[in-house]
């Protein structure tokens, strides 16, 4: 089964997220996500689990365990 990982962020600078997919192999596929509006830390979170709910879509993952801290 694949593995999500994901948590929000944000500094001076602006807000994001982070993303980490791990496949069946244990390959770590990571991907940062800049949001252009000021987010809560539960938005910060949805919009990761989005952003990587899309590319197990588009990768064709049928199983998929998320781990969050919220």
């Amino acid at each position: 089964m694949w593995q999500l990982r994901i948590d929000g962020a944000s500094n001076q600078k602006g807000a994001g997220a982070g993303v980490v997919n791990i496949t069946l192999d244990g390959t770590l596929l990571e991907q940062a996500i800049t949001l252009d509006f000021p987010p809560s830390n539960n938005e910060k979170e949805y919009e990761a689990l989005l952003a990587s709910l899309c590319l197990a879509n588009e990768l064709s993952i049928k199983k998929l365990a998320i781990y969050s801290d919220s």
